[in-house]
């Protein structure tokens, strides 16, 4: 089953300040921790439009930095005091749309 573009874009918006929130990152790190979480339908250039739109609006901020692992340099992603506002207000919407919709798909199940 395909979930909608739309309804993943403004998923990964949120899942993605989420993870930067927790401590500076870097894109495939991002990718393997949304993978590990079961986030569907990811793929490796599906992250960094986000980002680059993220950083756009102001709620991350990036820089490049040499690995610690001696391989080429990475950029990093950290949130900024905007982002953490923008996830504060996305973690309050998505309580609310997560409550409705498992009272109402309880409420389904009801019927069949």
């Amino acid at each position: 089953m395909s979930v909608s573009s739309q309804m993943m874009k403004g998923l990964l918006d949120g899942a993605i300040l989420g993870l930067i929130a927790q401590g500076e990152t870097y894109g495939y790190e991002i990718l393997d921790k949304l993978k590990a979480q079961q986030f569907p339908e990811i793929s490796d250039g599906s992250i960094y439009p986000v980002l680059l739109r993220l950083n756009k609006k102001g709620y991350i901020i990036s820089y490049t930095k040499k690995s610690s692992t001696g391989g080429p340099k990475r950029k990093y992603y950290t949130i900024t005091a905007d982002g953490k506002s923008e996830l504060a207000q996305f973690k309050s919407k998505w309580h609310d749309l997560n409550s409705g919709m498992n009272n109402l798909m309880r409420s389904v199940n009801h019927v069949e």
